[in-house]
């Protein structure tokens, strides 16, 4: 099971830090979209977080709702999942730093 909440910085994970608009900055930008009549589009990622490789070996534990024969055997991630504290910085490194 995915438990952000207890991951360890340094251990777990290295850098967190996935950069975002602060409402006022929206609010401009959106005054002068409309200002210069320009044509703006809206983009929505469902399961963003789902595609982004991880660079940290990431374990989980089994949900209790998936029965397998140990109880003591966990998976390891190959791709970031929501809840890691990770998962916002691997998206936006994926998406916008690499494709730049």
């Amino acid at each position: 099971m995915i438990r952000g909440d207890q991951q360890v910085e340094g251990f777990d994970y290295r850098e967190i830090f996935a950069p975002s608009a602060k409402t006022v900055s929206v609010c401009c930008f959106l005054s002068v979209v409309v200002a210069q009549g320009w044509e703006l589009h809206e983009m929505d990622v469902n399961n963003a977080f789902l595609y982004w490789d991880l660079d940290e070996e990431v374990y989980m534990t089994l949900s209790p709702s998936f029965h397998a024969p140990a109880s003591h055997k966990v998976c390891k991630l190959k791709k970031s999942l929501f809840g890691l504290k990770q998962a916002p910085r691997q998206c936006f490194a994926n998406l916008f730093i690499q494709t730049a």
